[in-house]
């Protein structure tokens, strides 16, 4: 795996959108929160509300172009996807990701975006960042956790012991060694079936959600079950699964708990639940494509160099 070059103070970061459009009102505060890290942000078509396509920040083409471009382009030394939301799939199969080969530089995001990661850290084979994005959390203010991690990820040190916080949960014990891969769950399970499809053999898997019900997420996890992943996987990692709760009209279902326990847990793999990330603050942030070492017993995660 390809590890890219860390960003300094002054760097020049594409900000752009893979995804849905950016509200006219964050657009700013997202500028200033990047420069407010000491970075020089340049702003991508796909960023500016006249360009919206539907839900979209604008239509495929601009914004499998924005990143195109954004990796091509020398005077760029990261990219910042803005926010998430939906669509990074759709630019799949428009991404020249020979040319990105050629020019792989730090890629920073997550949720909707995991489909990008997925894709740059197997077919460019690419350690990508899951980090905040600049809209949906704004940097600044953010608790000094999240803004540790981000860091790390931006300027070159997220490698060694990621302290995990107080609230993780063992469910199955034991220690694992890979690659770290994944991301949000409906996107994992979306790669199914498709030349991007998620490859979990012998890796780290990692996994949240938000706003979905628990039969959804049973149904997502109950796929990829299917699908052999987490009897291929070598360890699992589960993050925040925010928002996911029935609401009082909704008929009982089995927790989120539960269905982990009866979906996922047989496989028999080490297991470690609650990591602050994901849908979540504080959230830590992941070198994804990065070989890292889990041991659910000791509760300890960490990157190898």
């Amino acid at each position: 795996m390809l590890t890219p070059s860390s960003l300094f103070p002054g760097a020049r970061v594409a900000l752009l959108c893979v995804s849905s459009s950016v509200p006219e009102d964050r657009l700013e505060p997202s500028i200033a929160a990047v420069k407010a890290l000491g970075l020089e942000p340049v702003v991508f078509p796909s960023c500016y509300y006249v360009n919206r396509h539907g839900n979209f920040a604008a239509d495929d083409a601009q914004r499998a172009k924005d990143l195109q471009d954004a990796f091509a382009d020398p005077a760029i030394q990261g990219i910042l996807c803005i926010r998430g939301g939906y669509g990074a799939g759709r630019l799949l199969p428009l991404l020249n990701w020979r040319d990105i080969v050629r020019h792989p530089k730090l890629f920073c995001g997550y949720s909707d975006v995991t489909a990008l990661h997925i894709a740059l850290n197997q077919w460019c084979h690419l350690v990508t960042y899951q980090t905040p994005m600049p809209s949906t959390e704004y940097y600044q203010p953010v608790d000094e956790f999240t803004m540790t991690y981000l860091r790390r990820a931006l300027f070159g040190a997220l490698t060694g012991p990621m302290p995990l916080g107080d609230g993780v949960e063992t469910l199955v014990g034991g220690k694992a060694k890979g690659v770290l891969c994944g991301g949000n769950l409906s996107l994992v399970r979306d790669s199914l079936g498709t030349p991007w499809e998620i490859d979990a053999r012998d890796k780290i898997l990692f996994l949240e959600d938000i706003g979905e019900k628990p039969y959804r997420i049973d149904g997502m996890l109950t796929q990829l079950r299917n699908a052999g992943k987490f009897d291929q996987c070598a360890g699992v990692l589960l993050g925040a699964w925010t928002d996911c709760n029935e609401g009082p009209e909704d008929s009982p279902s089995l927790t989120i708990p539960e269905i982990i326990r009866e979906v996922l847990l047989p496989s028999g793999k080490p297991v470690l639940s609650n990591l602050p990330c994901g849908h979540v603050l504080p959230t830590m942030s992941l070198p994804l494509g990065a070989t890292a070492v889990m041991d659910a017993d000791t509760k300890t995660l960490e990157v190898i160099p």
